[in-house]
């Protein structure tokens, strides 16, 4: 495999993390270490939100592997940094400057990007955080590919109470048949696995002008799950505006509510 290295998105990604006033820290995954940034709140909660970053860039021009593969367009920090509940973003295995670490190989960021060596390890940190912090409930939030780890990871946490994902990658193989990619192999698809807990309040949230992953590949998933809100912002794109609409999604998880209930102009609402 031919490996191409570029100016390093990890340090520039914890610049942006310190520029947002996180906390950056390690954790032992299994068989991996992880690292991830946690937010500064005061308040005492039961409740751990966790945020899921998108694949980042695997490959430079679609054909050499990337040597760094972390996102170079933080959204998942970006979002975490509206966030007023205690919060943490968790990298994944091989990423933030971790690609030439002994357990790591290029497949695990590319064809094995979501295999169950990458969703065992995010779980067992999250697992930690969770007792460490003594928190009882947890809310997982995936942009892009992260939204297909949450989907992932959910059954292997009981503690689950709420999955967002934003233009989540929920269906592999019909992502990569829109594309002409090369099918992942090695991974686990979402949309083939049972459906979640109905107990779990599911939100899917695509972009309408979304070219990479299209609403119609999030809203075929979505139709799986029993207890799963599919919502269409019309004017977002794949990696823009989800900030906007941020705060208001956080106060409706806060309420467990519907969010067909305050539908704006720009929003489209369907179960």
């Amino acid at each position: 495999m031919l490996l191409v290295a570029c100016a390093s998105p990890s340090k520039r990604f914890d610049r942006q993390a310190a520029d947002l006033g996180f906390d950056k820290q390690e954790r032992l995954g299994d068989g991996f270490i992880h690292t991830l940034f946690k937010n500064k709140v005061s308040q005492h909660s039961s409740q751990l939100h966790v945020y899921l970053g998108g694949d980042g860039t695997p490959w430079m021009g679609g054909k050499f592997i990337a040597l760094d593969p972390t996102p170079r367009d933080p959204v998942g920090l970006r979002l975490m940094a509206l966030d007023d509940n205690p919060s943490v973003y968790l990298g994944r295995p091989c990423y933030h400057g971790r690609y030439n670490t002994p357990a790591c190989s290029p497949l695990l960021w590319t064809y094995q990007r979501y295999s169950s060596a990458v969703v065992d390890s995010m779980a067992v940190v999250i697992e930690k955080l969770l007792a460490g912090g003594g928190y009882q409930d947890l809310v997982m939030v995936g942009f892009s590919g992260g939204g297909g780890l949450a989907m992932l990871l959910a059954p292997k946490l009981p503690q689950t109470r709420q999955v967002v994902t934003l233009a989540g990658n929920l269906d592999l193989e019909a992502w990569t048949d829109l594309h002409d990619y090369d099918p992942l192999e090695g991974s686990i698809n979402p949309s083939v696995q049972p459906p979640l807990d109905v107990a779990i309040q599911q939100f899917h949230l695509a972009g309408g002008k979304d070219k990479n992953i299209p609403p119609w590949i999030i809203e075929a998933a979505v139709k799986k799950q029993p207890n799963g809100q599919f919502i269409t912002f019309e004017d977002f794109g794949h990696g823009c505006c989800w900030e906007e609409i941020w705060k208001s999604m956080l106060q409706c998880l806060a309420e467990s509510c519907e969010w067909r209930h305050q539908q704006s102009p720009a929003i489209s609402a369907h179960r």
